[in-house]
């Protein structure tokens, strides 16, 4: 496993043991506050085909903290800053289409995987630019709050297979958050697995052996061209 600079984002680098051309590559998105180390750690529980790269998040917070857009805890709850979360969106958008460029994965799409703010850039990418996935991956997060899509991006993202999973003792991100990304999704998407855990704001371990059985199962439908 490698870190790499040379692209528009910072990023650890682990290809699949038998480095075949074309993998399919699966992009990790951390939370607020986290690194590129964290998801990367599930990478060996995971699927041993894929290609993972995982991506640091552009704002520094502390030695070792990164965040993909600020955030404000009040009492009232977080507030964001949406023109930030909107250049962060433009920013892994990029980086997506360098990663596809570089390294040609199956489709030229990717598979994205985010936990906690994370997810967000997750569904804010595949709202605005779903032909660029095969599929998402949305741990402990929630929906943007604006969604805005046109026919075109609406009839795409259709499309796009959904695995929503949060904890049903989440004090972050409610478990109410989850359950409205669910209903909206449902009315939007033809592929969309939601499961909730009896956990607090992390991803359980059963809920990683979903995760490996949901990405078997799409790639398998990707290499069969279905």
């Amino acid at each position: 496993m490698l870190q790499r600079k040379h692209l528009s984002l910072t990023y650890l680098d682990l290809p699949p043991a038998t480095q075949e051309e074309n993998a399919p590559i699966m992009i990790l998105l951390h939370g607020y506050g986290s690194n590129e180390k964290d998801l990367m750690q599930l990478a060996p529980q995971l699927p041993g085909g894929l290609h993972y790269i995982s991506a640091r998040a552009p704002h520094t917070l502390d030695v070792g903290m990164f965040g993909w857009f600020p955030l404000e805890f009040t009492r009232e709850g977080i507030t964001v800053d949406y023109q930030a979360a909107n250049e962060a969106r433009l920013q892994l958008i990029g980086f997506i289409r360098d990663i596809i460029a570089e390294y040609h994965p199956m489709g030229n799409k990717v598979f994205l995987m985010g936990f906690s703010q994370g997810s967000v850039m997750s569904y804010m990418t595949a709202f605005s630019e779903p032909e660029l996935l095969h599929g998402v991956i949305a741990c402990s997060g929630q929906l943007p709050e604006k969604i805005g899509l046109d026919e075109a991006a609406r009839q795409t993202l259709q499309k796009v297979p959904f695995l929503v999973m949060h904890g049903m003792y989440d004090d972050i991100l409610p478990i109410a958050k989850g359950r409205a990304a669910e209903e909206w999704l449902k009315l939007h998407l033809e592929d969309l697995t939601y499961q909730e855990y009896p956990i607090a704001h992390q991803i359980a371990q059963n809920g990683i052996a979903l995760i490996h059985a949901w990405l078997e199962k799409r790639v398998a439908k990707i290499e069969s061209g279905e």
